[in-house]
């Protein structure tokens, strides 16, 4: 797993993030940014994002499954919300 901090990644815009992650050979971006859907085109895409409900780990190690099963299915171009809730 590689952060976006550790690469610098996280001061990029959502489109230059896409082409970022595409360049450096990443298949699936993981993230919690709901918006990203409404803002980006996946058509013709080689990523797949994987869409967390919530970042805090005493809630999403419970539903670790379920992030599992969303990147085992992701596709290039596909989208996926993973329901995580807050408790």
């Amino acid at each position: 797993m590689v952060e976006a901090m550790e690469r610098g990644w996280d001061r990029l815009v959502n489109g230059d993030l896409l082409a970022e992650v595409e360049a450096a050979g990443f298949d699936i971006l993981v993230t919690t940014d709901k918006n990203m859907r409404h803002q980006q085109n996946l058509k013709g895409r080689r990523i797949a994002l994987v869409v967390l409900g919530n970042q805090q780990w005493p809630a999403l190690r419970r539903y670790v499954d379920r992030v599992v099963a969303a990147v085992n299915a992701a596709t290039p171009g596909s989208y996926c919300e993973v329901e995580i809730p807050f408790e």
